[in-house]
């Protein structure tokens, strides 16, 4: 039977979307003490969450977007505190290492191009963020056997890596222990009510009620962010990965697409298939590409076994960036967006759950408010 108003569950928040973002918020408002409600589809769901690299990454976030650099790097100084605290929750340790990220450049070409991105870093502000040439990078890591392609790499000692699978589950394990409810299984159909009483009506004609409702949906965030009259156009983009069986410490820093996870596997990534549609199928070309590039830099996997290659749709919007703003018209409602989940978690569950149970989003979002996709072309959302 179809919850009524009266008879319907309360909560402070309910946060629709239960993959990284979403959970992440949703168990930052529950450990600042409100009743929390995570709604998820479950595991039919699209989320990115089921592929992300792990990536604890600061020297690519921003350019063009200095708010969004900020914001990045604020998480990276909380995410010390999160990696404790979740790896606790999970019952097993996060992984998270800052040791340091590299981007390797294979030719003069990509040398050259990444030495401009690291200029324009810079003038916004990412002091850390310098090149290394190779005789450099083989200071940094004694006996790491590089390809002889390997002409240099950007090197920022803040970034690092985490296990994304205990990060979630540890964040669910304190959404719990702080008494909020996790409900999959349904989609979201409706958001309807008047200020301060929004009801949430859901595929399996279950309903919740809560104060304030935050749209973390990933690529399903455009449609159900209209219910609640906010406009933000969000594509589904593809990413496919690949990781290998466990072999000796090879790589002891990460790089943008290549790193050797806690537990030995190298991870090799990943692509940024932008053809609208929703398939997440791997394909042997794109693995192919990705494994010859990864082998480039590091010859000595080539005889390595492939245990498994998958891909995930991240959610992206029409500039890349993130996007989170309060509705006009729906007062006490909000969306977040964005493909950095692993990065952003420790902000999202810290100073953005804050500032949604306060009624005002930090200062960082006036720029990243999806107002600034006015008059860009809008992408399907199906």
């Amino acid at each position: 039977m179809r919850a009524t108003l009266a008879t319907m569950e309360r909560f402070d928040v309910a946060v629709i979307g239960g993959g990284m973002v979403g959970t992440a918020i949703a168990y930052g408002c529950a450990v600042q003490g409100a009743r929390v409600a995570l709604l998820d589809e479950g595991d039919v769901a699209l989320r990115a969450a089921r592929g992300n690299f792990g990536l604890v990454w600061g020297q690519s976030k921003g350019d063009g977007m200095p708010a969004y650099g900020d914001w990045t790097r604020q998480s990276i100084r909380l995410w010390p505190d999160l990696a404790e605290r979740v790896s606790g929750l999970a019952g097993r340790d996060v992984h998270y290492r800052a040791t340091g990220g590299l981007g390797f450049c294979l030719d003069e070409r990509e040398l050259e191009a990444k030495a401009a991105f690291v200029r324009r870093r810079h003038n916004d502000g990412h002091a850390t963020l310098r090149m290394l040439d190779r005789r450099e990078l083989l200071d940094l890591m004694p006996g790491c056997p590089l390809g002889p392609e390997v002409l240099g790499a950007s090197f920022d000692p803040s970034d690092g890596h985490a296990d994304p699978l205990v990060l979630l589950q540890g964040m669910q394990a304190g959404l719990l222990r702080a008494g909020g409810q996790h409900r999959p299984g349904a989609r979201v159909t409706g958001i309807d009510g008047a200020a301060g009483a929004w009801r949430i009506a859901r595929a399996d004609g279950s309903a919740v009620e809560a104060s304030r409702v935050v749209v973390a949906a990933g690529v399903a965030t455009t449609p159900i962010a209209a219910m609640v009259g906010i406009d933000v156009p969000v594509r589904p983009v593809r990413g496919q990965n690949i990781v290998t069986e466990r072999l000796d410490p090879i790589l002891p820093l990460p790089a943008s697409a290549l790193r050797q996870t806690g537990d030995g596997t190298i991870q090799i990534g990943v692509t940024n298939e932008d053809d609208g549609s929703f398939e997440i199928a791997t394909t042997t070309a794109a693995l192919a590409r990705m494994a010859a590039r990864a082998i480039r830099v590091l010859p000595a996997i080539r005889g390595a076994r492939m245990n498994r290659a998958w891909a995930a749709l991240r959610p992206m919007t029409p500039d890349g960036f993130p996007a989170y703003a309060e509705s006009a018209t729906h007062p006490g409602c909000f969306v977040a967006t964005c493909h950095s989940g692993v990065t952003l978690a420790a902000v999202h569950a810290g100073p953005l759950a804050a500032g949604i149970l306060a009624g005002r989003l930090p200062d960082f979002a006036i720029d990243l408010h999806p107002e600034r996709f006015r008059g860009m072309t809008h992408v399907s959302s199906h």
